[in-house]
């Protein structure tokens, strides 16, 4: 596997698990009338969902982190690290879908930004920096003799 291809998977897997691991810990410990006007406008969007909604968001979100990071770490099913990785396309397209209905145009591109980066870890660890992938040499010297 390309090392920058691994370093750039790794970086971008580490960014959004530190995103998820802060943003889930807000939704599942902090008040939902306190997060309201947390971070100003970015925040407005909690008025919309009832407090066991934004759990559930919160705890989808603590998955993701821990999803990203923790299989490929301690090498036990490394496969989840992609479908955590799509996981969180799915809740970065949600949060962009909202953005767009509520006409929050300002906030929408962090998500954007999110979404995209979640899109690349989730096709490099699918593709060609899957920790399944064992190497061509590996492959070829486990090929039977003709």
């Amino acid at each position: 596997m390309n090392r920058k291809l691994n370093l750039a998977l790794w970086i971008g897997a580490g960014i959004l698990a530190v995103v998820f691991l802060v943003a889930s810990s807000t939704k599942l410990f902090v008040p939902k009338e306190k997060q309201v006007g947390m971070f100003g406008a970015a925040s407005r969007w909690v008025e919309d969902f009832n407090p066991r909604a934004l759990k559930a968001i919160g705890a989808l979100e603590f998955l993701a982190a821990v999803g990203l990071i923790v299989p490929a770490v301690l090498g036990i099913a490394p496969v989840l690290v992609p479908l955590a990785a799509t996981g969180a396309v799915l809740l970065f397209t949600g949060a962009v879908i909202m953005r767009l209905r509520r006409g929050e145009r300002a906030t929408l591109i962090g998500d954007l930004v999110y979404l995209a980066m979640a899109a690349f870890v989730a096709w490099g660890r699918f593709g060609p920096g899957s920790f399944t992938r064992r190497p061509v040499r590996e492959r070829a010297d486990r090929a039977p003799a003709p």
